[in-house]
């Protein structure tokens, strides 16, 4: 059996996701993005006709995405599945310990799984998608969003120059996230029907590059990656970074401009109700027919 690469750093993400839930033990956490997820996934939602009695919230951080999801009626019990201590204690009601790689249900035990921008931190995405495809019930629903590949892309390219203009050789600063397209070819091999993948991109101005970088790590989104370089970063790179950033992303009115890309997966688990594709050949009429009778544009020349 294959064994999954490691990219990110798994201990040193729930550590400051912890540190940031001691430190702001009695504020709100700063968490726009996640905000916006929520809304979102309720909106979603409300549309799908029918009732999910019991679900779960992965990488539920300290619960706001399930706390906005229990306003819904359709919605039953919701368990809050994070690894970080601090941080899940901050949620309310059902809550469990645990990593999204190594989920702690049975087989066919849930109706819905939602995770709000935590799956892009997993070493093994894949093997995740099929381990959410066993919890779930036949016609039960897994929607998810992730951070995609145009996020931060500006301050990506501002350390690359910065490093290799100061240390001689760029090191990876911001973690590599995948492509719309290829994440909705993992909902079809994990065994996902109906699978669709879309995306948000969104601007969001800050004062300058070092506002920037501080809320980042205000979210426990600073460089979880495993290869990272390990020395601190010294003031000259920072300064030179930010420079850089302000240069080729500063916006008239001073500040810079970054780029967040938020990819929603959606995908049901198989079941006899789900609507299926007609067999090819099994149309009753065809193209060209329906194309004949249509009428004939006025302006149209033959």
């Amino acid at each position: 059996m294959a064994v999954a690469p490691r990219i990110f750093d798994r201990t040193l993400l729930r550590a400051r996701r912890d540190r940031i839930a001691r430190v702001c033990a009695d504020q709100p956490l700063p968490d726009f993005l996640l905000e916006r997820v929520a809304d979102d996934f309720a909106e979603r939602l409300i549309f799908v006709r029918r009732e999910f009695p019991v679900a779960a919230s992965l990488g539920a951080y300290h619960g706001l995405l399930a706390a906005r999801l229990r306003q819904l009626p359709t919605i039953g019990r919701i368990v809050d599945v994070e690894p970080a201590y601090d941080a899940l204690s901050r949620g309310k009601d059902w809550k469990v310990v645990a990593d999204e790689e190594a989920l702690p249900f049975a087989p066919a035990a849930l109706d819905l799984v939602v995770s709000g921008l935590s799956l892009q931190f997993v070493n093994d995405l894949p093997g995740v998608l099929v381990q959410i495809n066993r919890t779930l019930k036949p016609d039960g629903l897994f929607l998810g969003a992730l951070l995609g590949g145009e996020t931060l892309k500006e301050l990506r390219e501002a350390w690359i120059l910065a490093e290799d203009e100061v240390l001689g050789g760029a090191s990876p600063r911001v973690a590599p996230f995948a492509d719309v397209r290829d994440l909705g070819g993992l909902l079809q091999r994990a065994g996902f029907a109906l699978p669709v993948a879309d995306n948000d991109i969104i601007e969001v101005t800050y004062a300058s590059p070092l506002a920037l970088m501080q809320e980042l790590k205000a979210m426990a989104a600073s460089n979880p990656l495993a290869e990272r370089r390990r020395a601190p970063v010294t003031r000259s790179l920072l300064l030179r970074a930010a420079e850089i950033y302000q240069d080729r992303f500063g916006l008239p009115n001073g500040r810079v401009s970054a780029t967040f890309e938020i990819v929603t997966l959606t995908g049901w688990v198989p079941h006899e109700s789900q609507q299926k594709p007609l067999q090819p050949g099994s149309a009753k009429v065809s193209l060209a027919d329906v194309l004949k009778s249509r009428p004939k544009d006025p302006g149209a020349t033959e």
